[in-house]
């Protein structure tokens, strides 16, 4: 699914007019029958109290005909013009005049704080005040209106974006932005959805089809794209009936020190649940009992140390390499992973202490591999790119990184994010109990896998990310945030396969 921005939304707007030879008001009309639909199949005739506050814009003129439509068909409902300006589309003029034709009750004018009218915990807040157009926060009374609005217990729902929260760029004032619970967005997710200093505001959203011209929504390059179920089934790779274990490869799991041998176990035992054909596992002399009875499918070699590695010597060609789990940053350690960067040319996955190896030697990035895949969380790629002021600009730092080293670079977190050259992709599945000891070593053994059965590293960035998240929305379903431990993640990998064929799917618009 395509992530736009907000001129690509205005200009898959403007194109549509023109190609259906439809007039802006009637695409207006046809984005508030949508949310009005939206609304009437859970609200069921109920005449629950519902607040629709407008601004003076298009998005108000979107609220004023989800206004009208509820009044038409017997809801309770009042409307309120968040009068911050004198200035007024004509779209949004047009559609406060229609008020007039289905009820006596004309909106009430909202200029200043006194004007705010109560709330309760039953009633229904649609905020409609501003769009994707906006340029800068809400100020003075219009900022404490949507403070306002948020302290209240009543149902909030945002048409197409919280107001006070810009489509594609930083945050600047967090007291200012409506909280919605739920968000009605039209044709396409916004960015600022899924960003760590945004995405709070927007809580839950759903994408509602208006019919933009498909054609140029088609041929256009997004802002990024938001990896689903349909993205996800589209990735994967059947499997040959007359296949054997060398098919799919041979994973390398480097990881492990004394203490954090576990770290290799859970990598190795991911590589082998995602469908890798062999599995070695090099840790120090210390994990060799310890791999061998945890998971005995999977082949053990050892360092010649006890508690650290200091050499990584194997006798096989892996067809894809994890490493960085568990090892530690002893100084012999890091001499042993700058060696492997200079003798394998196999794809890499690089995670934890391997990243702070690779922070703390810059001249180690120039032997980094070119397939290679890093998985950071955000402390880990702070210390690889350096700060940085907002989520706009760390995005763009790491696509900087990401065509330097040409490496696929996987932010971790709440809507992982995976970068590879210029583009973005957003996951979108995975949950907090997801946040635990172990998660993302199941996750570089999952990817490790993945590229031993031939997919390449952009696939298997993406696919091993969604079916890590989607295994862990599954264990959470069955034992709660709380209790997700790493290897619930590791067991429910078959079963996120077994979700991707569950149903037929179609394409989302």
């Amino acid at each position: 699914m395509k992530i736009v921005s907000a001129e690509q939304q205005y200009n898959a707007d403007k194109i549509t007019i023109e190609k259906q030879q439809i007039t802006s008001l009637e695409l207006m009309e046809r984005a508030g029958g949508q949310i009005f639909e939206w609304l009437d199949s859970r609200l069921e005739g109920v005449p629950v109290p519902v607040h629709i506050f407008c601004g003076i814009g298009d998005n108000g003129g979107d609220g004023m005909v989800v206004g009208r439509l509820l009044i038409e068909h017997g809801y309770n409902v009042v409307i309120y013009v968040v009068n911050y300006s004198d200035k007024r589309s004509d779209n949004f003029l047009y559609n406060y005049d229609r008020i007039k034709k289905v009820t006596k009750n004309w909106p009430i004018i909202i200029k200043r704080e006194a004007h705010f009218p109560k709330i309760t915990s039953e009633d229904v807040v649609i905020d409609a005040i501003f769009g994707i157009g906006l340029s800068r926060s809400p100020e003075g009374w219009v900022k404490k209106l949507i403070t306002y609005l948020n302290e209240t217990e009543a149902f909030k729902l945002s048409i197409d974006i919280p107001s006070g929260l810009f489509a594609n760029k930083a945050l600047e004032d967090e007291d200012a932005v409506f909280l919605a619970n739920h968000t009605l967005t039209f044709q396409a997710p916004k960015l600022a959805f899924f960003l760590p200093k945004t995405a709070p505001f927007v809580r839950d959203f759903e994408v509602l089809d208006i019919g933009l011209d498909s054609d140029f929504l088609d041929d256009l390059k997004p802002l990024a794209h938001l990896i689903t179920l349909f993205e996800a089934k589209n990735l994967y790779k059947y499997r040959d009936k007359y296949a054997h274990k060398g098919t799919f490869g041979h994973a390398l799991i480097v990881g492990g020190s004394y203490g954090k041998i576990g770290a290799a176990v859970l990598a190795s035992k991911a590589a082998f649940k995602i469908g890798a054909g062999l599995v070695t596992a090099f840790v120090p002399k210390c994990g060799y009992n310890i791999l061998q009875t945890t998971i005995p499918e999977a082949m053990v070699a050892t360092d010649k140390e006890d508690e650290i590695i200091t050499n990584i010597v194997i006798d096989f060609e892996p067809t894809a390499i994890g490493i960085g789990m568990g090892i530690g940053k002893n100084k012999a350690t890091a001499e042993a992973i700058t060696k492997l960067f200079k003798t394998q040319n196999a794809p890499m996955v690089i995670d934890a202490d391997a990243l702070n190896i690779l922070a703390e030697n810059k001249e180690v990035l120039k032997l980094l591999p070119k397939s290679s895949i890093l998985t950071p969380h955000p402390g880990e790629l702070k210390r690889l790119i350096g700060a940085w002021k907002d989520d706009y600009e760390k995005l763009e730092k790491v696509k900087k990184f990401s065509k330097k080293n040409e490496a696929v670079v996987i932010i971790k977190g709440a809507f992982t994010t995976i970068v590879y050259m210029d583009n973005l992709y957003i996951n979108s599945t995975g949950n907090p109990g997801m946040a635990t000891g172990g998660s993302g070593d199941a996750l570089t053994g999952a990817i490790t896998g993945l590229l031993c059965q031939g997919y390449n590293i952009l696939q298997a960035s993406l696919f091993g990310v969604y079916l890590h998240g989607l295994a862990g929305d599954n264990a959470a379903n069955v034992i709660g945030y709380e209790a997700l431990m790493a290897s619930d993640i590791i067991d429910n990998l078959g079963k996120a396969y077994m979700e991707l064929f569950t149903n037929d799917m179609e394409e989302p618009e």
